[in-house]
């Protein structure tokens, strides 16, 4: 459905650590970095990238958004949290874990990005 996800960033460096961290935690590689200074990860036929906004103004998050990522199970969503603590993001609403959902379980795990960007590693238990 979707052919990328982009988010803006204040500071690219920052950016690039932590998702590189979270990429990496989950099997993907560090950003490939355009003429324009965006990071591109490319990861499961997606594409995430992070940019300073083109119109020059600071970045913000969108309240109410959040940006998921398909993980195979528990403990890979575990270990791409812990990779986002690691390097500047923030953990937010309940500790990682099962929740259950009208469709079915699912093992979920959130963190903020460093400007603020609200992500959610999402696995669809079994049976789901």
């Amino acid at each position: 459905m979707f052919s990328h996800v982009m988010v803006g960033s204040n500071d690219i460096a920052r950016s690039k650590k932590f998702y590189d961290a979270l990429f990496g935690a989950i099997g993907g590689k560090p950003a490939i970095e355009d003429d324009r200074g965006r990071l591109i990860y490319m990861y499961n036929d997606g594409l995430f990238l992070v940019t300073k906004p083109i119109d020059g103004n600071a970045a913000t998050h969108a309240n109410g958004g959040t940006i998921g990522f398909a993980v195979s199970g528990p403990e890979q969503a575990d270990v791409w949290h812990k990779a986002g603590v690691e390097n500047g993001g923030t953990a937010i609403e309940d500790p990682p874990g099962i929740r259950q959902a009208s469709f079915g379980d699912l093992y979920l795990a959130y963190l903020r990005d460093p400007d603020g960007n609200k992500l959610c590693a999402l696995h669809r238990m079994p049976g789901a």
